[in-house]
C-alpha cells in the first residue's frame, strides 16, 4: 500500500519582491499596449482566448489591476477575523471556476471602448494599483472568492499580468520580455497548484530554474534519480498549466521531456482555463 500522499508545502513570497515584480512586468505590458493603441484595427485582431479580441484582453486586464484599489476602498464592515481566508492554494481552482463569468465581464466591459480609451484606463489602473501596493501586506481584504491578505491578492495579480501579456504577445507578434520575478512567482504559484491538484510523490516535474515540485499519488521517490520525470520551461509550463498549449503538442514539440512510465501529467492539466 502506497503511503498517504504528503501535504504540500504553503510557499511564502515576499511582499518587496511581488512589488518589484509587478512594477517590471506591468511596465513591460503597458508599454506594449501603448504600441498597440497606435496601430491601426490592433485591437481588433482575435487572441487565443476564445471570442476575445485584444480590445476584451486590454480591458480585462485594466479591470483586474482595478479591483485591489477597488477592494481597499470598498465601503462595509471588514471581514470577521474568525472567517476563514481565501489562500493561494485556493485561488486557482477558484478562478478557474468562475471563467465563464470572467468572459462575460470582459465582453460586457469591452463594449464601445475604443484603442485609445482602453489604452489609457489600463496605464491608469497600473498606477493605482502600484500605489495601492505599498498596503500593509497583513490587511485583509473582501476578494470576489472571500477574505484574502493583501499579500497574496498581489502575488495574484502576478498571474494575471504574465499569463496575459503572453495572451498579448501571441495575438499581436509583439515581443513581451517578462520580469524574471514574475515569472518565478507564476511559476511557481502553478506548480503549487498542480501539488494541491494531484498530491503524491510519484512523479517529479521539474521547471528550472525556478521550481521543483512532486505530484501524483503513488510510489514515493526519495534519494536518487526519480523514477518518473517532467521537465520544461516557465513560460512552456504557465502555458500548460493555463490551457493554452496542448500536452500532446508540447511533447511532440520537445518543449516537454518526459521520462517514467508515469510521468505523463496530461490528465491533471489544465489547472486553469
Amino acid at each position: 500500500m502506497s503511503p498517504a500522499p504528503r501535504k504540500p508545502r504553503i510557499r511564502t513570497y515576499d511582499p518587496a519582491k511581488v512589488r518589484t515584480a509587478l512594477r517590471g512586468e506591468l511596465g513591460a505590458l503597458r508599454g506594449a499596449v501603448e504600441e498597440l493603441a497606435g496601430r491601426p484595427g490592433a485591437f481588433a485582431a482575435p487572441t487565443r482566448l476564445g471570442d476575445w479580441t485584444v480590445r476584451e484582453l486590454v480591458v480585462h486586464l485594466a479591470a483586474v489591476l482595478e479591483r485591489l484599489p477597488g477592494h481597499l476602498a470598498a465601503a462595509g464592515p471588514a471581514p470577521d477575523a474568525a472567517e476563514p481566508r481565501v489562500t493561494l492554494r485556493d485561488y486557482v481552482p477558484r478562478l478557474r471556476a468562475a471563467a465563464a463569468s470572467v468572459d462575460e465581464e470582459a465582453a460586457a466591459g469591452a463594449a464601445g471602448v475604443q484603442p485609445r480609451e482602453a489604452a489609457d484606463r489600463l496605464a491608469a489602473a497600473t498606477d493605482r494599483l502600484l500605489e495601492a501596493a505599498a498596503t500593509d501586506p497583513a490587511v485583509v481584504i473582501r476578494s470576489r472568492f472571500g477574505p484574502m491578505t493583501v499579500g497574496d491578492f498581489l502575488v495574484t495579480r502576478l498571474l494575471e499580468a504574465v499569463v496575459h501579456a503572453d495572451d498579448l504577445a501571441a495575438a499581436t507578434g509583439l515581443l513581451i520580455t517578462h520580469d524574471r520575478q514574475a515569472l518565478a512567482a507564476v511559476t511557481r504559484l502553478l506548480a503549487d497548484a498542480l501539488a494541491v491538484k494531484a498530491p503524491g510523490g510519484s512523479v517529479e516535474v521539474r521547471i528550472p530554474p525556478f521550481a521543483v515540485v512532486q505530484c501524483v499519488e503513488g510510489p514515493r521517490h526519495t534519494r536518487g534519480t526519480p523514477p518518473n520525470v517532467v521537465e520544461t520551461d516557465a513560460l512552456t509550463w504557465i502555458r500548460l498549466a493555463t490551457g493554452r498549449l496542448a500536452w500532446d503538442s508540447a511533447v511532440e514539440d520537445a518543449l516537454v521531456t518526459v521520462g517514467g512510465e508515469r510521468a505523463d501529467i496530461s490528465h491533471q492539466l489544465p489547472l486553469l482555463a
